[in-house]
């Protein structure tokens, strides 16, 4: 029971993105042609810095390589299946790499789900000034990537302060009764 609990938040997070992007891709195949764009009435003072716009990508995110929409699909796969094998071994109070691990699975999820239904294409949309176009997934995907990062970075922080408390050097720094502390002091 409680391994099913757990992989309900890993998928409920998945799932949330994904129903958020293909929603969001929807709208924007519905309502815009290709390379149609868009901004609300009375914003078009905003177009020059952020537009929806309807383009598809046959690459990965940012429009990076395109015409390999089927290295990317089985890449999703993969990395699909690592994250659900490995998840039940992160600890509980781990929550931040939960979360991310649901935001990759997710935005991969979401992108392939594209590339199924629409020959190898990805619906994006989101356009930021020059940025490449992006759409929810890739988005998650990246937001996942810079929590995990910020989390990987605090929790280092927080060892490193646990091992001064504790009088114990970080790992790779000499103590004072090292050889390298004594020759420093010589």
């Amino acid at each position: 029971m409680k391994q099913l609990r757990n992989y309900a938040f890993l998928f409920g997070v998945a799932g949330l993105v994904i129903a958020l992007d293909q929603l969001t891709k929807s709208l924007v195949r519905q309502n815009l042609p290709l390379g149609g764009t868009w901004v609300p009435d009375g914003w078009e003072w905003v177009f020059e810095y952020a537009r929806i716009i309807n383009w598809h990508n046959t690459g990965a995110a940012f429009g990076t390589f395109q015409g390999h929409s089927w290295v990317f699909t089985i890449l999703a796969f993969v990395v699909a299946g690592l994250i659900i094998y490995f998840y039940p071994q992160v600890e509980e109070a781990e929550w931040w790499l939960k979360l991310t691990m649901g935001m990759q699975l997710g935005g991969a999820l979401g992108n392939v789900v594209d590339r199924i239904l629409f020959d190898g294409r990805v619906t994006d949309f989101i356009s930021v000034g020059e940025f490449p176009v992006f759409n929810v997934a890739d988005a998650s995907i990246t937001v996942g990537v810079i929590i995990l990062l910020a989390g990987v970075w605090i929790k280092e922080l927080q060892e490193k302060r646990r091992q001064a408390q504790a009088g114990n050097p970080p790992a790779g720094e000499p103590g004072e009764g090292d050889e390298a502390g004594a020759g420093a002091s010589e």
